[in-house]
């Protein structure tokens, strides 16, 4: 039986997806779990996997295509058998849009007939797009499903030269943000706009955090090769403060309070085109080795574009860790719906009151910014206070 392979929704809000590279040739073998395509998203490139064994036929689309999610693009068959002439797909090999787009699209007239004398479609992405960029949808043409304006639609306008042509010139220049830089602005905005953020900021003695990873780096790498960084021990320590503080590892719904039975620490990754956030799933009952070999291979991933579906999925909480540039202290803004995100700064010397007298110390400032809906001063201050415990004597986390 063929099988249909469809442009994937990897993301809640992805509308299109590029197909960068085709890893096999039509009329090639593919086998279950192997890796068919790359496509590229809001946040990486993701890698998609085929869910069965046969022969890639009926490829559609070529590399640097920008196509709609749920659209066919190639089959699997059995060996012998020829890709259906149609497009209606048998068995989906990847999530595809709702039965209610899909049906839409299907039943959509094609050209000019299915937008004259009707309104505007346009999906809510690319409407608050257009308003940003400041672009008029009359003379914009739709490439989604009916003649639906799309976000890529409204990106192409702003850049048309006719627009260029007729805006003022201030002795400026516009810098067209990446898919990820226009993300990040978009996620940040909505979580400071509809998220009562509070934050609470403590100072905590690292002397015994470095000394616990110069002890553990001293010893060996981990078996990728990953160095233990002060960020991998600062995930496991607060993976194991996490569950005596539900609230903290927790998500606000319209329902309620969920609390999550698993810790999946999210860790910010700079990269080019901005910030994402990759996650450590099930950090509380990891050992630091694989702790920090996940890290590791999570960032490389992340910074060679390489990234997978799975590496973004199911963050009960952010460490975001500027210490590396020699950041005191900041802010973080919450990635919804996470409860809270911990900034972490640098490690570094100074003055500190010890009995009455001053001593220098090496010390680490903390600020942990939370969804008061979720989390009060109070909770807030008590995970505080057990992580900078923990911080004082990692060794007794970290067996």
């Amino acid at each position: 039986m063929a099988i249909s392979v469809v442009m994937p929704a990897l993301e809640l809000t992805q509308e299109t997806g590029k197909l960068v590279s085709w890893r096999k040739k039509e009329g090639e073998a593919v086998a279950k779990g192997e890796t068919l395509l790359e496509v590229e998203t809001d946040k990486a490139v993701v890698e998609v996997e085929a869910l069965a064994d046969g022969f890639l036929a009926g490829v559609r689309a070529k590399e640097g295509d920008v196509i709609a999610v749920g659209r066919t693009i190639a089959w699997i068959v059995d060996k012998g058998e020829s890709a259906p002439a149609d497009e209606a797909p048998v068995v989906a090999v990847a999530t595809v849009t709702t039965p209610t787009a899909r049906a839409a699209e299907s039943a959509a007239p094609s050209g000019d007939a299915a937008i004259l004398g009707a309104k505007v479609k346009i999906s809510p992405k690319a409407r608050r797009l257009a308003s940003e960029l400041r672009v008029s949808l009359d003379n914009v043409r739709g490439s989604g499903p009916g003649g639906e304006i799309l976000a890529s639609d409204i990106e192409i306008a702003a850049k048309s030269p006719s627009r260029s042509a007729a805006a003022p010139s201030l002795g400026a220049r516009i810098e067209t943000l990446t898919a990820i830089g226009r993300l990040v602005a978009e996620r940040t905005t909505q979580s400071w706009t509809t998220v009562p953020h509070f934050f609470l900021v403590r100072e905590v003695e690292a002397s015994a955090l470095h000394q616990a990873r110069e002890k553990l780096a001293a010893s060996a790498h981990t078996n990728s090769g990953a160095k233990i960084t002060h960020t991998d021990l600062l995930i496991a320590l607060v993976a194991r403060v996490l569950p005596q503080h539900p609230r903290l590892n927790a998500s606000w719904t319209p329902e309620g309070i969920r609390r999550h039975a698993k810790v999946n620490i999210a860790i910010a990754i700079a990269v080019n085109d901005g910030v994402i956030t990759a996650v450590i799933p099930n950090a509380h009952v990891g050992n630091i080795n694989e702790i920090a070999t996940q890290r590791h291979d999570l960032a490389e991933r992340a910074k060679s574009g390489k990234s997978r579906p799975q590496d973004f999925a199911g963050a009960t909480f952010t460490i975001s860790n500027l210490g590396m540039f020699q950041i005191d202290s900041f802010t973080a803004i919450i990635p919804p719906p996470q409860a809270a995100i911990l900034a972490v700064g640098a490690i570094s010397d100074r003055v500190v009151a010890i009995g009455g007298q001053p001593v220098v110390r090496s010390m680490m400032t903390l600020t942990l910014s939370c969804d008061h809906r979720v989390v009060d001063g109070a909770r807030g201050a008590q995970f505080l206070n057990d992580l900078a415990q923990a911080i004082a004597e990692p060794q007794k986390h970290l067996h």
